[in-house]
């Protein structure tokens, strides 16, 4: 029988899983960002608009997070590390036949469907496990994973612009297939890892491995509903903001400066802010509330800049604002899975982990689509960054039915306090808050 720890080791093996998906986190969602750079180039090859290829990506990040339920049933039943290792090999086939595309429809088969099922078999799992192996410096280890994202597009932006321009379309697809491989070896490093309270045998059906019944918790509802909308804008930057900066006048160098500074501040603030959060300071769902609402005002920085004078200028304001919006949405990442437990409980972290990417998709799907719609219709991506904002800024207003989101007058919990491991973020009976003049009423009032 295998031995159960007490709890979390936070830290050990679980640095290596840390590493794990870290690099998972780069070759997904990192990659992904920086592949709106092949867009222009595939309009031109096919004829087709902005909507049309912007569907590419969209369902490539769509299928990722709508199958991600999936991809953390497959886990609860085998575990995580032969899943991880087949998503691999998935993602990396769905490049190599993109490569080969003669149509839009082989590109939306290829990166859409075939990669983006790999992706969906990848991240949730990774991201679950990493949350098990910590308790203390949980959303700091999963801050460290999400810098994944940003290293990736600061290195894959300029490296593919570089690829487009000596290979074209077709030999970069090629060798981001051979990059995407990296996954399986990602997935060989996630050892199990058996903690008090988990379940004594594999689920029974396949609605208990999806993780359904973790709607039945309102505190979930209200954060998945949040979630939902959040990610209507949150990804559009992913896709568009390469080709926003070439509206605007600057060169493809120049659109890469662009996404290299927003990668470089999402990183700076997912580790900026993971480190806070486990400080006990201020409840996560706050913290939730407050940075998914920059994000949205960053967006809408990223959408009002003016137009550049000529490619070789600079762009500093867009810069600014692209600077702006990375910092915003690297802190808002790592606190949409730090929360989790404390939601559902570590035992449930990775089927919600799954449920959350699925939540987004619905955003996801419909974001780049709407926004290349608009830039079709209007001319730029003006229109664009000012829609999908609003659905961020919407969704960070729902954050704020969740417990301990809003600020009240009772004492602050001694910072540096272990999060809730059994999904017990709710108000404690003893400071529930009561009626005015009731007992107690000076410290449990709201402010």
């Amino acid at each position: 029988m295998t031995h159960k720890p007490a709890g979390p080791p936070d830290g050990g093996w679980g640095w290596v899983v840390a590493a794990a998906a870290f690099a998972v986190n780069g070759l997904s969602y990192g990659l992904l960002r920086s592949l709106g750079l092949a867009l222009p180039d595939l309009a031109e090859h096919f004829d087709r608009s902005a909507q049309d290829t912007a569907w590419v990506s969209a369902l490539a990040l769509a299928v990722q997070q709508a199958a991600s339920p999936v991809g953390s049933a497959l886990s609860t039943r085998w575990g995580a590390r032969p899943v991880v290792m087949v998503g691999g090999v998935l993602t990396s086939l769905g490049f190599v036949f993109s490569a080969f595309a003669r149509s839009l429809l082989h590109l939306y088969l290829g990166l859409g469907v075939l990669a983006g099922s790999g992706w969906a078999l990848v991240f949730a799992p990774a991201l679950g496990t990493l949350s098990r192996y910590f308790s203390r410096r949980r959303v700091l280890a999963v801050g460290l994973a999400l810098t994944g994202n940003g290293a990736s597009s600061l290195l894959l932006a300029p490296a593919l612009q570089l690829l487009l321009d000596n290979f074209g379309w077709r030999g970069a697809l090629l060798l981001l297939g051979a990059i995407t491989l990296h996954l399986t070896p990602c997935g060989a490093l996630l050892r199990p890892l058996a903690l008090p309270g988990d379940p004594l045998g594999p689920p029974r059906s396949p609605l208990a491995a999806l993780g359904l019944g973790l709607f039945t918790r309102r505190a979930f509802l209200v954060f998945a509903l949040g979630t939902a909308l959040v990610g209507g804008g949150y990804f559009v930057p992913y896709v568009h903001l390469a080709p926003h900066a070439l509206d605007r006048g600057l060169g493809g160098y120049g659109a890469v400066l662009v996404v290299a500074v927003a990668a470089v501040g999402d990183a700076g603030a997912r580790l900026l802010c993971g480190w806070l959060a486990d400080q006990g300071w201020v409840p996560l769902p706050r913290l939730l509330a407050m940075f998914g609402a920059l994000t949205g005002l960053g967006l809408l920085a990223v959408g009002l800049v003016p137009v550049v004078g000529n490619e070789e200028s600079w762009g500093g304001p867009l810069l600014a604002a692209a600077g702006a919006y990375g910092l915003s949405a690297g802190s808002y990442a790592p606190l949409v899975f730090g929360v989790l437990p404390g939601l559902v409980g570590v035992g449930g972290v990775v089927q919600a982990t799954g449920l959350v990417m699925m939540l987004m998709s619905l955003g996801g799907l419909l974001g780049p689509p709407l926004s290349g719609f608009l830039r079709d219709e209007t001319g730029d991506f003006t229109a664009s960054f000012l829609v999908c904002s609003s659905f961020i800024l919407s969704g960070s207003f729902i954050y704020m039915g969740l417990p301990s989101a809003l600020p009240s007058c009772r004492p602050a919990s001694r910072p540096g306090t272990l999060p809730p491991e059994r999904g017990e973020l709710l108000p404690n009976p003893q400071v529930a808050l009561l009626p005015p003049g009731g007992p107690h009423s000076t410290l449990d009032s709201t402010c």
